[in-house]
């Protein structure tokens, strides 16, 4: 593998996919809206055919968490939407209970220009995540392929690396929950 594969690799994960404030319409969507929005962004990035990006139980699941702010008329606003896009970023890394602690003043916001202009927010710094990411990886892939290794040694250590970066993130990101967000307010 040489540094445009991995340039490649990076690229084919669509990870600058994001659904845009602007790309969010201000009228209330129903539910099967919602789940055409997420599936036309976020189809290319599933690892396979079979994966769902968005669900009905998921989103049934969400609103019975609290995760999200009372549906009305079976219809999901803007912020719905927004807190939506939150929760699927980071239910990949974070449970359903660190999410729900994080996402609890959003839920019970009552300020839609506050969500909307945090949500701008976290577009800007994923994009500037992105860059970073490509930038960590091709120093990492010089790095293990600037020693006397083979094909095999080289796949591995890189493997390695990108998971024990991303095992350090996860545990750095839980630490974070615990000592920012409050517990003692779940519910």
């Amino acid at each position: 593998m040489d540094k445009d594969k991995i340039l490649e690799l990076i690229k084919n994960l669509n990870l600058d996919k994001n659904i845009e404030l602007d790309e969010i319409p201000e009228i209330d969507l129903y539910m099967d809206q919602v789940i055409q929005m997420f599936e036309s962004k976020y189809s290319d990035m599933r690892r396979n055919e079979d994966e769902k990006v968005l669900t009905k139980t998921m989103i049934n699941n969400y609103a019975k968490g609290k995760l999200l702010m009372p549906i009305k008329n079976k219809k999901y606003s803007k912020e719905h939407i927004i807190l939506m896009n939150l929760i699927y970023n980071l239910k990949g890394t974070l449970s359903i209970s660190d999410i729900k602690l994080v996402l609890n003043d959003l839920v019970n916001e009552s300020d839609s220009d506050h969500i909307r202009d945090l949500y701008s927010k976290f577009i800007k710094t994923s994009e500037s995540d992105l860059r970073h990411f490509e930038k960590e990886n091709i120093d990492r892939f010089e790095e293990i392929n600037s020693n006397d290794n083979d094909k095999f040694d080289k796949n591995f250590l890189m493997l390695c690396s990108v998971i024990n970066m991303s095992n350090m993130y996860r545990k750095l990101g839980e630490k974070l929950i615990d000592e920012l967000f409050d517990k003692g307010d779940e519910n």
